[in-house]
């Protein structure tokens, strides 16, 4: 009897630290829907629009009004120091949203407030949504 309380306490409590070991940290910043970023970016002018793929990507088509700097250039940091206001919040997208999740951690780790294009501009494309050349 007392060897089944103990094993049963010892199953708890290994469950219990790999339920502890496996949550990941929650992001400080807002994974949006095209729709809630498309609301965000039309009712709010003063939010920067961050398009972080490379240039060719770009230059496929973009998000009206955005800006451009690559995350996979070494120095994203610096140039997004430069280019962007920390006062203001930063809408951020990609190809597919990996990229931006990776560009909002940083940017937010630096203080800016981020909002994240969940599925990228992929799916913003596939909902008919603006984009421009």
């Amino acid at each position: 009897m007392l060897k089944s309380i103990y094993f049963m306490f010892f199953v708890c409590v290994f469950l219990f630290g790999m339920m502890a070991c496996s949550t990941k940290p929650k992001d400080k910043f807002a994974n949006l829907s095209s729709d809630e970023f498309e609301k965000l970016i039309s009712e709010d002018s003063n939010v920067q629009r961050l398009d972080v793929r490379t240039v060719a990507e770009y230059s496929e088509g973009h998000i009206p009004g955005s800006i451009n700097i690559n995350i996979l250039d070494d120095r994203f940091s610096a140039l997004a120091d430069e280019i962007l206001d920390k006062s203001r919040p930063v809408a951020v997208y990609c190809k597919s949203g990996r990229r931006s999740r990776n560009a909002a951690r940083l940017l937010v780790k630096k203080g800016y407030t981020v909002f994240n294009l969940d599925k990228g501009i992929l799916n913003w494309i596939d909902l008919g949504k603006d984009i421009e050349k």
